[in-house]
């Protein structure tokens, strides 16, 4: 396999589906501590009980025994996200929560003890719970400055600890789900598509600052964007469903050619245009925007088709950005259509169209695992993961060769958290098998699986014991 000798293998959490400690060291609520059901059901007023996020995996009071587990594996890097409402508990406080700083510096220190970067997400669907009641989430354009405070404070704090940022995760994903992506408190079907792409304007614009004021105090940092990826196919050769595609493609590309180009790209002004979007745009945000990114970063999971005739557009019941169901794929559990030929047509997408390293920042399976006892330790025996992982692996490896530059990978759900999309436990990625499940009972206690040791050896051969 070829992968480059500084290649940053590793693995990818979420503050909010691992930490818990919801109420602990100063933090205030966030969006996720009043969404139980993840994106498959309404917020709650306050947290409830049901809500397996508010304890997550309590990685606040066992992150030195879990990393000490990924460095184990051999993980080069750690891929992270900052609880926006650890560090200002309101999201418009005026001085930060010394508390929530003070953590952050101990998982970074613990990283560093053990050779580890981290790659730090500032943005993961956990903006303060205040942000939304009180200004409406990211269709208020008060929220840039909210944020521009925010990631002053980090680069601050952690401008000599690290040296990866992405600005928010799966930034494209606001079309979709508008409360856990963009805090928009007002329920999807009766927010209008001028208000969607607003609010996705605002964040754009948050992303680009950001950019601009890491590279002004932090030497040599690296920041990134982050998509949601979901290569498209046509359900059949019909021209017309060829320009489904693209315009499908489009909906998602464009959150990246901003990214990467600064401007918005003319066939979106036509969009809007003929879709009677106005939206709000200053000089000021035009000037902003040409901060473009260093890197190109993205979700893969799975891929879908797309048709032009309104009969054949059945949408896939796991997919979470919608497309029509792949008649020649296997599904995961979930209903997640299995692609890894996939990842290599999107790398191969996005390094064509905006020529900037790409870092593959989560990929993984869903799977319901059965932890069992073998040679008197328990264990989980998912070679069904291992399969998944190795074929995206050898993929990405031909990505490669194909000329596309990869960063790095970091497996997403590398220790057993909360789903994000169902709000379960029983939806695991992990290399590691966390002991809690859906009604929230279990020890907490952390068992290696058989994935563990594969992946341990897929770092220390630098991808060299994959199977073609």
């Amino acid at each position: 396999m070829t992968f480059p000798p500084d290649f940053l293998w590793g693995g990818a959490t979420a503050a909010n589906q691992l930490e818990g400690a919801f109420d602990e060291g100063g933090k205030g609520l966030s969006i996720q501590d009043v969404a139980p059901r993840g994106i498959q059901g309404p917020r709650t007023s306050i947290p409830t009980a049901d809500n397996l996020k508010l304890v997550g995996i309590d990685f606040y009071h066992r992150y030195a025994s879990d990393i000490a587990l990924f460095a184990e594996m051999g993980f080069k890097v750690l891929r992270l996200s900052i609880a926006w409402s650890r560090i200002l508990p309101k999201g418009d406080d005026e001085e930060p929560n010394e508390e929530g700083l003070a953590f952050y510096d101990r998982v970074f220190d613990e990283c560093a003890r053990h050779g580890i970067e981290p790659l730090v997400t500032i943005s993961h669907y956990e903006t303060p719970l205040h942000l939304a009641d009180h200004y409406g989430g990211w269709v208020n354009r008060e929220m840039i400055g909210f944020y521009e405070r925010y990631v002053r404070t980090l680069f601050d704090r952690y401008g000599s600890k690290v040296r990866y940022w992405l600005t928010f995760n799966e930034i494209n994903s606001v079309l979709h789900v508008p409360f856990l992506s963009g805090a928009i408190d007002t329920p999807k079907d009766q927010l209008s598509t001028s208000e969607l792409y607003q609010a996705a304007h605002h964040e754009l614009v948050a992303s680009a600052l950001a950019t601009r004021i890491a590279h002004e105090m932090i030497p040599g940092v690296k920041v990134g964007c982050m998509i949601l990826a979901m290569p498209t196919y046509p359900l059949t050769p019909d021209p017309a469903d060829v320009v489904a595609v693209m315009q499908a493609d489009r909906r998602n590309l464009f959150f990246g050619d901003v990214h990467t180009q600064g401007i918005y790209p003319s066939y979106m002004r036509r969009y809007f245009r003929e879709a009677g979007i106005e939206l709000d745009i200053t000089d000021d945000d035009r000037e902003i925007l040409t901060n473009t990114v260093d890197f190109v970063s993205f979700s893969y999971y799975m891929s879908v088709c797309e048709a032009a005739d309104p009969a054949k557009r059945a949408t896939g019941e796991g997919n979470v950005i919608g497309g029509v169901p792949n008649p020649t794929l296997q599904a995961s559990d979930w209903g997640w259509q299995i692609d890894p030929a996939g990842l290599r047509i999107v790398a191969n997408q996005f390094w064509d169209r905006w020529g900037k390293p790409l870092f593959v920042v989560e990929n993984g399976l869903g799977a319901k695992d059965e932890l069992v006892e073998v040679d008197g330790a328990k264990t989980v025996l998912d070679d069904y993961r291992i399969a998944y992982l190795n074929d995206h692996l050898v993929q990405l490896s031909e990505a490669i060769d194909d000329g596309v530059e990869i960063l790095g990978y970091t497996a997403w759900g590398c220790i057993d958290l909360v789903s994000f999309t169902t709000a379960q436990m029983s939806k695991r990625y992990g290399f590691v098998y966390v002991d809690r499940h859906d009604d929230g009972s279990g020890t907490l206690e952390r068992y290696r699986k058989a994935s563990f040791d594969w992946y341990a050896e897929v770092i220390r051969t630098n991808g060299g014991s994959l199977l073609r």
